[in-house]
């Protein structure tokens, strides 16, 4: 039986997947799990982002929460970070983000953080997962006054806006921005701080129906965003995803800016004002070879991780760095936020633009992105972990390892939110490596099918 939570959270198709049921069992369990050991009545905080199974799952987690004696407190539609950033300030027991991030709409997901804001560790997971997969066996389901309550909160938005500006205090009034909100969770928040930060946003992608997330906007489709910037003669392009834990940049030119160059230049910001703790970024196993060759020549010490943003924030938690993240945008500033905050993001970069008077284009030469090629293999979920078992698949990825040894690097593993296994190659020869990585991406398809 594959594990039921993965790297961000227990995710599926809504209504099919992840079902009323399931959310209510993880209410359950969760809260039992995560606050058995208080002395007071718990309380934990619920959030989601704007696609139309949100309501249905956070229903049905709250109900699941109240089921066991805890009460919750539902702040509505607000990202991720928001959400972990209010668990902290309010002092409640724990968190709960009912999102996808930027997948479709019809996949949603359910993750915790605990009462510090963290995201939970995998044995709390496991412990949770224990509980569900009992039939619920040792938890308490309280009656009369010993049931849960529900409250709702409208005005946690605001509270997340003035941390932020607090944060990252600069006058943004010189420069001109686009802004896509993926159709998600910073649909309100983004542009409200950037305006009242002075910045003249020209918003996209901020109307959402419930159906309409992440559908070829956001961080993972630039192209609408890169034609947007150059018409308006914008200074950059900014684009979050689903629930805003990820921030992807475009130059005045067009061009994309990913994490890892986004990193690069805070990060040497940061270094340069002796504000990055140790001279150090943490970043995981896919951030491009061009940025550890940054690194070695600013003088930044890169700490590698598996992929996954859990692993980046265990690792800056262990020996003290307070910025790390992933080239696709999941950074994480651990002096302001716990996890992946988008906002943050932006803001931090928005700051170096202001006191370099330099355009992004050029703060994005601090490193050179080496060809790299990403395909995505479409596998069922309940065997993605297990590709290497295939001879077939086995033997075609050392032949690609042999090929590439000393002159490039191929990684492949299994996405920890999605039915995918992922092939990644870098190398010299760009055509050559998108042709070896679709090869292998249509072998893999086609054995795993």
């Amino acid at each position: 039986m594959s594990r039921l939570f993965g790297t961000d959270g227990v995710r599926g198709v809504a209504n099919s997947e992840l079902t009323p049921l399931l959310a209510m069992q993880l209410g359950q369990a969760g809260a039992f799990a995560l606050t058995k050991h208080n002395s007071h009545k718990p309380t934990i905080m619920v959030g989601c982002d704007t696609r139309i199974s949100g309501d249905m799952l956070a229903n049905a987690l709250m109900a699941g929460i109240c089921s066991v004696g805890a009460n919750a407190v539902y702040v509505g539609v607000l990202p991720t970070p928001a959400v972990a950033y209010l668990t902290r300030k309010y002092k409640v027991d724990a968190g709960v983000v009912i999102s996808a991030s930027h997948n479709p709409v019809e996949f949603n997901g359910i993750k915790f953080f605990n009462g510090e804001g963290y995201k939970l560790s995998d044995a709390i997971e496991d412990e949770i997962e224990g509980y569900i997969n009992s039939g619920l066996e040792g938890i308490p389901f309280p009656t009369g006054a010993g049931v849960g309550k529900i409250k709702y909160r409208t005005d946690a938005r605001e509270e997340y806006i003035n941390h932020a500006m607090k944060a990252v205090s600069v006058d943004l009034s010189s420069l001109k921005i686009v802004v896509d909100c993926a159709e998600g969770a910073a649909f309100y928040t983004s542009t409200e701080t950037l305006r009242e930060m002075g910045a003249d946003v020209i918003a996209i992608h901020n109307n959402p129906d419930g159906t309409n997330i992440n559908a070829n906007c956001g961080s993972t489709h630039l192209e609408e965003l890169m034609a947007r910037v150059v018409y308006e003669k914008a200074s950059l392009g900014l684009a979050f995803d689903g629930d805003a834990d990820r921030l992807m940049a475009v130059d005045e030119n067009g061009k994309q800016v990913n994490g890892d160059e986004l990193m690069a230049i805070v990060g040497y910001y940061m270094k340069k004002n002796k504000k990055l703790k140790g001279d150090t970024i943490v970043a995981t196993v896919m951030s491009n070879l061009g940025f550890f060759l940054m690194g070695e020549e600013k003088g930044i010490k890169i700490e590698k991780t598996k992929v996954g943003d859990r692993y980046v924030l265990e690792r800056m938690l262990e020996i003290g760095a307070n910025l790390g993240g992933e080239q696709s945008g999941h950074i994480i500033f651990l002096d302001e936020n716990t996890t992946g905050d988008g906002l943050l993001s932006a803001l931090h970069l928005l700051e170096v633009l202001v006191e370099s008077k330099k355009p992004l284009s050029q703060l994005a030469k601090i490193m050179e992105m080496m060809p790299q090629a990403l395909v995505n293999a479409k596998v069922p979920n309940h065997k993605k972990e297990s590709f290497m078992e295939y001879p077939e698949i086995a033997d075609a990825i050392a032949a690609l390892e042999k090929q590439f040894d000393g002159k490039g690097r191929v990684l492949i593993r299994p996405s920890g939110t999605e039915p995918m296994v992922r092939v990644m190659i870098e190398g010299k020869d760009q055509a050559v490596i998108d042709e070896e990585a679709k090869k292998l991406a249509a072998l893999i398809e086609k054995v795993m099918l």
